[in-house]
Order: C-alpha cells, then sequence, then structure tokens
C-alpha cells in the first residue's frame, strides 16, 4: 500500500479489542515500571547504596523504554505490530525473570534497566499507535481508556507488589512480575492490521495496479529514499517542533515524583502499607484523568489547551510537596497528582496524532517518546544526588515542578501568537485562505502536502 493511501478509521468494531489490548499492554508495561519504585528501598538496603546509584535501576527502565521507542516504531511499520508488540513481550519478560538472580546493582541495570526497557520499547509504542488507526473522532476517548490501564495496573499493582515483597522478598516479586508481563504476547495477538474497506479497498488495488511497472535497482534506492523522506516528513512541521521542546522538559519533571513518593513517606514514617496505598490512590486517581480528559477534549477543540493545563497543575502539585508531613496531607496530593497525570498522559498520542495525522502516528510517537528518554534516565539520579546532598526531598521536587510549569508555559506561549497572528490574519478583508498560518490540529496538511510534492517527483 502506498503511503499516500488513508484507510478510513473504523471508529469502532474491532477497534474496541484494539482498545482493550492498549489498555492491557499499558498495565504490563506502564504500571508495572511504576511499580519499580516499590523496590527502592529494598535494592538500597539489600546491596547497601546510595540513593542517585539506587535510582539508576528506575531511570534505566523508564529511559531504555523511551530511547528504543524509534525501534518499536521501525519494526512495527516494517514487521507488524502484533509481531513486535509480541516480541517485546518476550523480551520484558525475561529481563525481569532474570533480575530475580542478581547479585549486584549492575547486573540490575543490564536485566531491569536494559532488557526489560527494550521489551516494553517494542510492546507500549505499537500498541499506541493501533489505536490511532483505528480511531479518529473518537480517538481522545479511545486513548483514554486504552492508557488507563497504567492508573488500574498501578492501582492494583502497587498493593500486591508490596504483599509479594514481604512474602517472597524482592526476588520472587521480580519472579512474579516476570510471569505476568508475559501477557504482553497476548495482547500482541490482538493487534490485527487496518484492512481497506468497500471504496478503500478498490481505490487500493487500483494504485497497486498503477504501480505495476518494472523498477530497476536505481530506482528502488530512489523509491527507498523518498519513503524515508514521506515516513519522516512531519519532522519539518513546526508546532511538532515546539511540541518537541515541551516534551523534554514535561519527561524530566514527571519521573522523581513517582520514584520518590515512596521514599519520600517511608522517610516521614509512613507504614509500608500506607506508603503502597498512596501509589494506589495515585493510579486510580489517573483513571478518573485518562477517561473524563478524554471525554471532555473529544467533544471540543481545546487538546493542546487542556494537555498545557494538566501538565501546569502537574507542576503545582510538585511544588506542594515538600510541604506536606503526614500521610494524611500526602493522600490529597496523590489524588491530585494522579488525576492530572493521567490526563497528560493520555492526551500526549492525541495532541501529537492531531499534529501529524494518523498515517504517520507510528513514526512521530517513536520520536515523541524517544524525546522522553535522556530526561527520564537523568532525572531520577540527579533527583537521588540532590536528596543525598541537602538531607531532604524538597530540591527534588522544587525542580520536577520547575521542569513542569515551564514546559505548560512553552505551549502557552506557542498558541498565545498564533492566536495573535490568527487575528489579524482573520482582521484583514480580502486574505487569501492559502496563505493562512498553520494552527494546532491542522499541520497534517503539511504533511499531506508535502507527499505530493514528493510523490510528485516520483
Amino acid at each position: 500500500m502506498t503511503r499516500d493511501h488513508v484507510l478510513t478509521p473504523p471508529e469502532g468494531g474491532w477497534g474496541w479489542m484494539i482498545v482493550i489490548g492498549c489498555f492491557l499492554a499499558t498495565i504490563c508495561t506502564r504500571a508495572v515500571t511504576r511499580c519499580v519504585s516499590m523496590f527502592f528501598v529494598e535494592f538500597q538496603m539489600h546491596f547497601e547504596k546510595d540513593y542517585s546509584n539506587t535510582a539508576w535501576i528506575h531511570s534505566l527502565i523508564d529511559s531504555t523504554t523511551m530511547l528504543c521507542a524509534p525501534l518499536g516504531s521501525f519494526l512495527g511499520n516494517r514487521l507488524s505490530c502484533r509481531a513486535t508488540v509480541i516480541l517485546g513481550g518476550v523480551l520484558s519478560s525475561a529481563g525481569l525473570i532474570l533480575s530475580s538472580f542478581a547479585n549486584s546493582l549492575e547486573y540490575l541495570y543490564m536485566s531491569l534497566g536494559v532488557l526489560t526497557g527494550l521489551g516494553f520499547a517494542l510492546s507500549y509504542t505499537p500498541a499506541i499507535a493501533m489505536v490511532g488507526k483505528y480511531f479518529n473522532e473518537r480517538k481522545a476517548l479511545a486513548y483514554g481508556i486504552a492508557l488507563s490501564g497504567s492508573g488500574i495496573g498501578t492501582f492494583l499493582l502497587a498493593p500486591a507488589v508490596q504483599l509479594l515483597i514481604e512474602y517472597y522478598s524482592w526476588r520472587g516479586a521480580l519472579l512474579i512480575l516476570g510471569a505476568f508481563v508475559s501477557n504482553l504476547c497476548v495482547c500482541g495477538a490482538l493487534m490485527r492490521p487496518l484492512e481497506p474497506r468497500g471504496e478503500d479497498s478498490e481505490l487500493n488495488e487500483a494504485r497497486q495496479s498503477d504501480n505495476k511497472p518494472l523498477v530497476n535497482a536505481s530506482s528502488r534506492g530512489q523509491c527507498s529514499c523518498f519513503k524515508s523522506r514521506e515516513e519522516f516528513g512531519f519532522l519539518l512541521i513546526p508546532s511538532f517542533l515546539i511540541l518537541s521542546i515541551s516534551f523534554l522538559f514535561m519527561a524530566y519533571g514527571c519521573s522523581p515524583p513517582v520514584v520518590y513518593l515512596v521514599p519520600y513517606a517511608l522517610s516521614l514514617g509512613v507504614q509500608p502499607q500506607h506508603a503502597a496505598f498512596l501509589v494506589s490512590v495515585f493510579g486510580v486517581c489517573g483513571i478518573v484523568g485518562n477517561i473524563t480528559f478524554g471525554w471532555v477534549t473529544d467533544r471540543g477543540r481545546f487538546r493542546v489547551l487542556s494537555y498545557t493545563v494538566a501538565m501546569a497543575m502537574e507542576g503545582l502539585c510538585c511544588m506542594f510537596m515538600p510541604f506536606l508531613h503526614s500521610f494524611t496531607l500526602l493522600v490529597p496530593f496523590s489524588v491530585l497528582y494522579g488525576y492530572f497525570d493521567g490526563a497528560y498522559v493520555a492526551l500526549i498520542p492525541v495532541v501529537t496524532s492531531d499534529i501529524v495525522g494518523s498515517t504517520y502516528l507510528t513514526s512521530a510517537l517513536g520520536v515523541v517518546y524517544f524525546l522522553h528518554a535522556i530526561p527520564y534516565l537523568l532525572s531520577p539520579p540527579i533527583g537521588g544526588w540532590l536528596v543525598d546532598q541537602t538531607g531532604n526531598y524538597a530540591a527534588t521536587f522544587f525542580l520536577s515542578g520547575a521542569s513542569f510549569i515551564f514546559s505548560s508555559a512553552i505551549l502557552m506561549a506557542a498558541m498565545l501568537i498564533r492566536h495573535c497572528q490568527r487575528s489579524k490574519l482573520n482582521s484583514a478583508a480580502h486574505l487569501n485562505p492559502s496563505h493562512k498560518l498553520l494552527m494546532w490540529g491542522s499541520e497534517n496538511t503539511a504533511c499531506g502536502n508535502h507527499n505530493n510534492n514528493i510523490n510528485n517527483t516520483k
């Protein structure tokens, strides 16, 4: 099928099975990654290491997941999303099982950080991209339901992991998690490719018959070059570049609060089961944020604004966290932080899809999650270093909050500038529509024009 041929999303049907598959994949990847923080104190005590060294485990699994996201996109496009998700399930399950035999932090860096993170990358990105292929009008709601698996999984797994650690030690808990994550193979089996229907099928056959002439080696290489240019043409869209810069700061802010929530609570004298309850509250409120923001944004044109507000509220929650010194005060934090975390996480693929279009969503998500890699890698160790140096968590949480707020400020400034430009253009009586600037949500037109220019040169 040619790249310029876009299949019509069915807006349902098997698409809801895709949503279920993505929901389960999100539980097995993002929820399990969050629950790795439950092992933080266990690893620190067993290997007798400081905060910054122990924090590398969580940062490696998160950063490897994002760093290898383009690889997940590449394999999803070249092989299939189904095969890629299944492969990721095998690798991540093997990484967790091997981690149960660890005898050093360095061993865990490779098995839990790199191998498991690689498996999560191969499963997570293609599963999310598949939802965008099956939905357009109800895209935000579909993503809200699919990504709520992160919150539901965190709500259920956090106390379960704590109990597993108490009854079977951290080694037994990792072994059981490895078996649980193997369910990614089942999720992958649900990822059926979207097939042409009716007129789409006839148009596809006509295009294939028109492209039957013999092609020599030189022209095949030229087609490969054009295909690469088509696949990554979205990188030249100004709005995508602005969004990418915002993602960098957002990614730095989101890891430390999750990694250090349990250690911070334990440092205040909170019981381990209560600390696990905070993670559960964080997770279940994320479910509400996923679905409510998805439902609301499907009925309006304020997806970027909703995403920006959610990030700003995350930043404010982080700023207030150092002033919360009891379990009673930490519960409202978990409620608010979890709610807005679920909101902006569900809107990341929606906002990205609005800019680049569903045709480029798999590749674009690979780039988007790749941008998360370095901040995810550095933020937990930097946060741990600040704790080691200052003896408290205030600087760590303040820095995370500032990153969230700056990320939202970038998008807010961009929206204000574009609003002013649009107002000036609309005030002109004889404005030529072809001269209008691209606004948020219409950048996929730029991709389409870029494709047409490329196709015309073939």
